[in-house]
């Protein structure tokens, strides 16, 4: 199969599937309990009758649900009901930069961290280096990051005082939140890259370029990178996908101004504008990475045929 036509096939695909996601959220958050003015101090019924009738709530349901449908096909969310200044794509757009970058630091960090690790554990399999590696990995992948986040602050900002606690304002602010986001990622990508180059160290061709005379070097970081490295390219869709919606509590522990704040905010306050824009938005943004990792992964292994 072409790439054009691959690519239009899986585009064929992600449109029903953003209309699942949108039809299923738009009802269960109508479900859940509580509304969007509703707060501590009762609204007169006059106001919030005018409330409803501003945003359209007081129409039936179905009729609410065709007219988002509408809107949402031409990227049109509405005013937030929190903040009716300003537009859910407004809002969008401003904060999902913060998020993005949060989350291409992390993954960048885990990475290169952790792709190294996973290299020398395969070379060094079974050895001091390689239990030493993969305790560390476990560890990663033990420790949730709403309990690392709060220990970091902790240890190197209000007892070392050598970083800021919270907040978005400067390099030094972004290590903490970075470092508690790509930890289990580390750990993650290490054993996925030992398991892939244990495997291809076995293969045929290793054996005949080491039989060559072909240094270690060469053999490890030439040849059987390559395809050692396919497990962790596989991953990053998935990784990236989890790496961003996991960086909503990363983002409320250290205060960081990203999308994932705005959601949390948002199902609390039940901003149904919001809650709905943010998560087309996102699941838009993750199957569209996904298509790019699949195309990629057939770039690096010419066996893999688009399908």
């Amino acid at each position: 199969m072409s790439l054009v036509g691959f690519i239009f096939r899986r585009v064929l695909i992600i449109i029903p599937t953003l209309w699942v996601i949108a039809t299923l959220t738009f009802f269960l958050i109508r479900v859940a309990p509580g509304g969007p003015f509703q707060s501590e101090r009762e609204i007169p019924a006059a106001a919030k009758e005018q409330l409803l009738r501003k945003y359209g709530l007081d129409q039936p349901l179905h009729r609410q649900y065709l007219s988002f449908l509408a809107n949402a096909a031409r990227l049109d969310f509405g005013p937030s009901y929190k903040f009716p200044q300003r537009q859910v794509r407004e809002i969008i757009l401003e904060a999902f930069p913060v998020s993005a970058e949060l989350g291409g630091w992390a993954l960048l960090v885990a990475i290169l961290v952790g792709a190294p690790i996973g290299v020398i554990a395969a070379v060094k399999q079974n050895s001091r280096a390689d239990y030493a590696a993969m305790g560390i990995a476990l560890a990663g992948v033990s420790i949730p990051n709403f309990v690392l986040g709060p220990v970091l602050v902790l240890g190197l900002a209000l007892t070392l005082y050598l970083l800021p606690p919270a907040l978005w304002q400067g390099p030094e602010s972004r290590v903490l939140p970075v470092l508690t986001l790509s930890t289990a990622y580390v750990a993650y990508i290490a054993r996925l890259t030992r398991g892939g180059m244990l495997e291809t160290l076995r293969q045929d061709y290793i054996r005949t370029a080491r039989a060559k005379g072909l240094s270690e070097p060469v053999v490890v970081g030439k040849h059987a990178l390559r395809l050692g490295i396919l497990p962790v390219v596989s991953y990053l869709g998935p990784a990236a996908a989890r790496i961003i919606m996991g960086s909503i509590v990363v983002e409320t522990i250290f205060a960081v101004p990203g999308l994932g704040r705005y959601l949390v905010n948002a199902a609390f306050n039940r901003d149904y504008t919001l809650v709905l824009g943010g998560v087309l938005f996102y699941a838009s943004f993750l199957m569209v990475l996904n298509l790019l990792i699949d195309v990629a992964y057939t770039r690096l292994d010419p066996r893999v045929e688009l399908a």
